[in-house]
């Protein structure tokens, strides 16, 4: 019971780290119809500017606190992020409003290449460190329950926790605020949301906006977990199954899906990979969806699209 429950437990860690990323992908799909192909490239991005501020400003202002340094360097990479929503709203979604789906999915994706590009030109290639305080020793639970407790990595349990509240802040932000309707609003009904008066570009820019606050804690967490390097944009491909099986317009579905890959992934990984010869944590996610859309293409928690003819 022990190794089960260890495992069990590191699954619903990495699947709150998963849901994550994928809320990213949920937010702006939900406000604006777009599959952003370009979470990864924001979530590397995010963390490429926090692991280099962190270093950069305490030499600009002659200090040596890491606290402060991580506190600015955050706020720096934030701003970086409201900037970069900004500029994707000014320069290329308010051009292609009303545009078909397909030319809005290469929007995305030369937005990707391009904040690809320009990361590695402001920041560098090589890879970074970020160092927030996260404690990297392991710790054992229920020692009075299990003979030598169970295993758990104290960053991981921070960084599920973290994720957690996130989520939490994210549901409170939709349900309970002005703006949050106002997204929900532009989601059901971009036309009939413009009709009474609620700006879509600015929706535009709050929800790439905060879709970069929620890469941005991606980025540090990963970031701390593997460092930051070019293929932390690749984390982005683990959450698509996690979107999938959410559906593209649930929030909640992001996080439960997210759990149940995250899961899944471990269990069949640590108690079928010695029977199939290993490898299962890399596919098991994307054959699951398989089999989720053979049934209920929307995903779980998806809306179901009734077309009328």
């Amino acid at each position: 019971m022990g190794p089960f429950l260890e495992t069990l437990f590191g699954g619903l860690m990495t699947g709150m780290l998963y849901s994550l990323v994928a809320l990213g992908f949920v937010l702006i799909y939900k406000a604006s119809g777009v599959f952003n192909f370009a979470q990864g490239a924001m979530v590397l991005s995010a963390a490429l500017a926090m692991a280099r501020f962190s270093e950069w400003i305490p030499q600009w202002l002659g200090f040596d606190n890491k606290l402060l340094a991580n506190v600015l360097a955050f706020a720096a990479a934030m701003v970086m992020m409201i900037v970069a929503a900004w500029l994707i709203e000014r320069l290329v979604l308010s051009k292609l409003v009303n545009q078909e789906g397909i030319t809005l999915l290469m929007a995305t994706l030369g937005i990707a290449y391009f904040m690809d590009g320009s990361g590695q030109t402001l920041f560098g290639s090589e890879i970074y460190k970020i160092d927030v305080g996260l404690p990297k020793d392991p710790m054992f639970l229920l020692e009075n329950v299990f003979e030598g407790g169970l295993l758990v990595n104290k960053e991981d349990l921070y960084a599920a926790v973290i994720a957690a509240a996130l989520v939490v802040m994210l549901t409170l932000f939709f349900q309970y605020t002005a703006t949050g309707r106002a997204l929900r609003a532009v989601a059901d009904d971009h036309q009939a949301a413009q009709s009474i008066g609620i700006p879509l570009n600015r929706i535009w820019v709050i929800v790439w906006s905060v879709a970069g606050f929620v890469a941005l804690v991606a980025g540090v967490i990963w970031g701390s977990k593997l460092g930051v390097q070019f293929s932390l944009s690749l984390v982005a491909l683990k959450a698509l199954p996690v979107v999938i099986l959410g559906g593209l317009t649930s929030v909640p579905g992001a996080i439960i899906g997210g759990l149940i890959i995250g899961v899944g992934e471990k269990l069949s990984e640590v108690f079928i990979g010695p029977y199939l010869g290993g490898g299962i944590e890399i596919w098991f996610g994307y054959v699951l969806v398989l089999f989720v859309l053979l049934v209920r293409p929307q995903g779980l928690f998806g809306e179901k699209i009734i077309d009328r003819v």
